[in-house]
């Protein structure tokens, strides 16, 4: 038999190894799972889903607007692709017709992004959609940023910012495709060193893997994030504080949010796609409207 979908959403063997060992400790390999981690795993393919699975491939919108599930032979979280015939980081593209009009997704693998390890995890809301304005701090070579690209569409915006040189030099190749990219080369721990680059954004994901990032994200949403936007922060707790329990770190980062006037609202774990990881979901200064829940 072949690898459940996600895992080889693109990492090849490396996906399918992974997913293996996810599955034996109890996670659902690349199983898609509804809100909450609620509702059935994939099945695992067989030859003849395969053979049929061209013929038969079809693409369903998630509930989480401008993402999507391909339903073939091996099922996939997929986006998409605003390049055309175009792959970012050797991920695997998926070409469905429907009404006699041919489109291209990519599928997005859950082992090497947060946010689609989040998505599979069941998060309740990501508010990265179409036309949106996104901050991604930590953006490393593109890879999720890429698919954030996907969702936003060619109306939106997603301002990437990249410290190291290595990884910015494949970020901006990726950008020289995606006009709705724009590469920030900077530190995030100082956002006035680009407050001339960026425009006010409706949402910020970070993933900087620092000890101080809720600093780093506060400070960024207050130069950046409008009132009433909101924040996505993926925690890697022992780059915060190895000698204590991830539950506790994950409590203790939520207390330096809500210090900043960043009002959590949802927490994740990534298991089984990354291990101590958890991801924090939340609004910045609610807006009296929305009654500031």
């Amino acid at each position: 038999g072949s690898s459940p979908a996600a895992a080889g959403a693109g990492a090849g063997g490396r996906g399918r190894g992974e997913a293996r060992r996810a599955r034996r400790r109890g996670g659902g390999g690349g199983g898609f799972r509804g809100p909450r981690g609620r509702g059935g795993g994939c099945d695992v393919s067989t030859k003849s889903r395969r053979r049929k699975g061209a013929a038969s491939a079809s693409v369903e919108p998630h509930r989480h607007e401008g993402v999507f599930l391909y339903r073939g032979a091996e099922d996939a979280l997929v986006t998409l692709n605003m390049v055309p015939g175009q792959s970012v980081y050797g991920e695997r593209r998926l070409t469905v017709t429907a009404g006699g009009v041919k489109q291209e997704y990519r599928a997005w693998n859950p082992f090497r992004s947060k946010l689609a390890a989040a998505i599979l995890g069941g998060v309740d809301q990501i508010h990265i959609k179409p036309k949106s304005k996104v901050l991604y701090l930590g953006a490393a070579s593109g890879t999720t940023v890429s698919h954030v690209s996907d969702i936003i569409g060619p109306d939106g915006l997603v301002y990437a910012v990249e410290f190291s040189h290595r990884a910015g030099r494949d970020l901006v190749n990726v950008a020289k495709k995606r006009t709705n990219i724009i590469p920030v080369l900077e530190d995030a721990r100082h956002p006035l060193k680009y407050r001339m680059l960026i425009g006010m954004v409706d949402v910020i994901f970070a993933d900087v893997a620092q000890p101080d990032q809720s600093r780093i994200v506060a400070l960024n949403a207050h130069t950046f994030l409008r009132n009433g936007g909101h924040f996505l922060i993926s925690i890697k707790a022992n780059c915060i504080d190895s000698t204590a329990s991830a539950e506790a770190v994950f409590a203790s980062e939520v207390r330096k949010l809500q210090q900043e006037n960043l009002k959590p609202q949802e927490q994740l774990t990534l298991e089984p796609y990354e291990r101590d990881h958890a991801v924090v979901v939340g609004v910045y200064r609610p807006l009296p409207k929305s009654g500031g829940k």
